[in-house]
């Protein structure tokens, strides 16, 4: 049922508010104890996330719409914002069942005394819905922040130091829904039976336009014909790319530094031909299962697993790392909205972090091996400045140019964009020990 569905929208949102628990783990929580069906937990997860992703301009029309703005008590004002994006944002609902929903929940959960003010602040914004939504002060960091619910201080960074249109390029795309992509498992079909196999199957699948050997999909893929027999798994194009690059072998000698939950491994074994080994590492060892779990349902056999901490000294030599290091996560705020909500300080100590690891790691390299450096963020202080400080201290180390279907990279550098590149906001960088 609707009242169903809005209703473990906003415990999702309220879990969320309350325990700072990322939206993914919580929404699929909320939609088990619900009971939802396919129906309404996909209209729960659209109103949750759509306010995940709006929740600047939804209070912002809110606020223009009441004159209590501080004293709006935060379970109302997340019903208000439920009630807010299915008027702005879903059309196929009609606008009665928002606001009689939003006034029901109010009386239902205890708020009875706010159901008055909670009809009248979303009738008034559902009569002039385009002047709700009106901001002001267009083409400033300041409307970007409200008009796509990005914190004001990465909303001017992006703007400084790539301007204002491509700013709102990925602000916007951000926002909306990311594809689902997955990797063809090479080792066990190829990517014309695996279409035509889910296509059977009623799979809303297709070709990426530009990765070999990757298809984009519709729906849970955990559900689809050839899943349980390992024939794919889900990966991003960009962090796919970045294995793509070090050009691996068969026979070679491995590591994945900072490995779970696996999807680089499991495209380097896919490259090797599952011949050779490598070492899968992460500083938790609890993640370790999820590598271990997929190589098993992938057919691979060459990974062994290891927790430990990427700054830690290795004993052994690799003719390969892949070093996809702890990052600030701003790439991927199409798929975990929340991310676009942490402070900004908690960014400040990575790049330290990250060069520990690149500077460890290096000495685990053989002489003419590749290092793979990579984030999914899109600051240049984890990224570029990473790197560069790195090559200062490392003389004995060279970039690799490269080229990939969506631009080279003259200088063995290269960031994916969701708005240009259509996939994660990602970082990748090709170094080589010289001889």
């Amino acid at each position: 049922m609707s009242d169903n569905a809005r209703l473990a929208a906003l415990t999702a949102l309220e879990r969320c508010r309350r325990s700072g628990a990322w939206s993914s783990t919580v929404l699929d929580a909320v939609i088990t104890k619900y009971e939802l069906d396919k129906r309404s937990a996909a209209l729960a997860s659209t109103i949750f996330l759509g306010v995940m992703q709006n929740v600047s301009l939804l209070d912002h029309c809110i606020d223009e719409a009441c004159t209590s703005k501080g004293k709006i008590e935060p379970k109302v004002r997340d019903i208000l914002r439920c009630a807010v994006y299915q008027i702005a944002f879903m059309d196929k609902i009609p606008v009665n069942a928002a606001v009689n929903e939003a006034v029901e929940q109010c009386k239902k959960l205890g708020y009875s005394r706010a159901s008055g003010f909670v009809n009248a602040v979303l009738r008034k914004i559902s009569l002039n819905r385009d002047a709700a939504l009106n901001i002001g002060n267009r083409g400033t960091p300041e409307y970007l922040s409200v008009r796509y619910s990005h914190p004001l201080w990465l909303c001017e960074y992006i703007v400084k130091h790539h301007g204002y249109e491509f700013a709102e390029c990925f602000f916007t795309e951000d926002n909306r829904e990311p594809q689902t992509t997955v990797q063809v498992n090479s080792l066990k079909t190829t990517a014309p039976e695996l279409l035509a196999k889910l296509s059977e199957s009623g799979v809303d699948a297709k070709p990426h336009p530009w990765l070999e050997n990757c298809l984009i999909v519709k729906g849970n893929v955990t559900t689809f014909n050839g899943f349980d027999e390992g024939l794919f798994y889900v990966q991003d194009p960009a962090a796919r790319s970045a294995v793509t690059i070090a050009e691996l072998k068969p026979g070679m000698q491995v590591l994945d530094a900072c490995a779970a939950p696996g999807g680089k491994s499991f495209a380097a074994a896919i490259d090797m031909q599952n011949r050779g080994s490598i070492l899968s590492c992460d500083l938790h060892e609890k993640k370790l299962s999820l590598i271990n779990h997929g190589a098993q349902r992938l057919g691979i056999e060459i990974i062994t697993t290891q927790a430990r901490d990427a700054r830690s000294t290795m004993d052994d030599k690799f003719d390969a790392i892949i070093a996809d290091v702890p990052c600030s996560g701003y790439g991927v705020i199409r798929k975990k909205p929340d991310i676009r909500f942490k402070p900004e300080t908690d960014r400040l100590s990575l790049p330290d972090i990250q060069y520990a690891i690149l500077d460890n790691l290096s000495d685990a390299l053989k002489p003419d091996g590749t290092l793979i450096y990579s984030t999914c963020t899109v600051f240049r202080e984890e990224n570029e400045d990473v790197v560069n400080r790195f090559l200062a201290g490392h003389p004995g180390f060279e970039t690799v140019r490269f080229t990939l279907p969506t631009g080279n990279a003259a200088d063995g550098m290269y960031t994916f964009w969701p708005h240009i590149d259509g996939t994660d906001g990602f970082f990748v960088c090709k170094l080589r020990r010289k001889q």
